[in-house]
């Protein structure tokens, strides 16, 4: 298996904040990761890229646990990709793309002609190619965050971590990278795990959800068996129902706007 976590936990300071994490991925799979604010998403994400040290458990990339292998290993096999990515508004998709070559070309060895089709293969699966020249600060949302995703695919990582890749995105930018995201999967055989806000939006992409509450996973499993389950109205306490659009299609959650229950109902 490309990924896996076994008993993963991680605190800060006295807190707790990842607690017996376990996951398993198969190759070319999407897995979202859900949960209310402070659920341990981004932990558990960054425990996997081995960005954080677990003080139980362990994050492994093909039976190898993370903590064990050099960070370029890690590079060559997966790529994170954070909320805010950061980078001089003046660099060009281009030279934002390339910089994802590092894991592969190091300090002191130029480019070769391998890692220009790898840059050329990241634009062009990410609809970038024609845009390559534009500087960051000359880019839409959708477009930016698709420049960074670009970055990620260049180093040919078959594991990709995203942690919101759809926030502060309108809609149709939102559409925009979920397409993206299930293409990569779909057409490349990336394996996939992200963390994700909208319900529905991972219940619509992923093949597997996973639930986080508290540092705890309450669900792992395909997303019509969450739809029948209740945790999402429990974990995050609202009223709302399920609705069947179609028998081949996912369910969409509606929420019940006006009836939010309180912490204390």
């Amino acid at each position: 298996m490309p990924l896996s976590c076994s008993q993963l936990s991680v605190f800060y300071g006295r807190r707790k904040a990842l607690d017996g994490f376990r996951l398993s991925l198969k190759k070319g799979e999407i897995r979202a990761l859900i949960g209310p604010n402070g659920s341990g998403k981004s932990t558990a994400l960054q425990a996997m890229a081995g960005l954080i040290a677990p003080a139980e458990g362990y994050a492994a990339i093909e039976d190898v646990p993370v903590t064990s292998m050099s960070r370029r290993a890690v590079a060559r096999k997966l790529a994170f990709l954070p909320q805010q990515p950061s980078a001089p508004d003046e660099m060009t998709i281009a030279q934002l793309v390339r910089q994802g070559r590092f894991a592969h070309v190091g300090l002191f060895r130029s480019y070769s002609r391998k890692d220009e089709a790898a840059v050329e293969w990241a634009l062009e699966s990410t609809g970038l190619t024609s845009l390559a020249d534009r500087t960051l600060q000359q880019l839409s949302g959708g477009e930016r965050q698709r420049a960074w995703i670009s970055a990620a695919l260049a180093q040919e990582a078959g594991i990709l971590l995203l942690d919101e890749p759809t926030s502060f995105l309108d809609i149709g930018y939102q559409v925009e990278v979920l397409d993206l995201v299930h293409r990569l999967s779909r057409e490349r055989g990336v394996t996939i795990v992200m963390a994700i806000h909208d319900i529905n939006q991972a219940i619509a992409v992923s093949d597997r959800i996973s639930l986080l509450e508290k540092g705890e996973l309450r669900f792992d499993g395909e997303p019509k068996a969450l739809a029948q389950s209740g945790l999402i109205e429990r974990t995050f306490r609202v009223k709302g129902r399920f609705i069947e659009v179609a028998p081949d299609k996912p369910p969409h959650f509606d929420v019940e706007l006006t009836r939010l229950l309180r912490a204390d109902a």
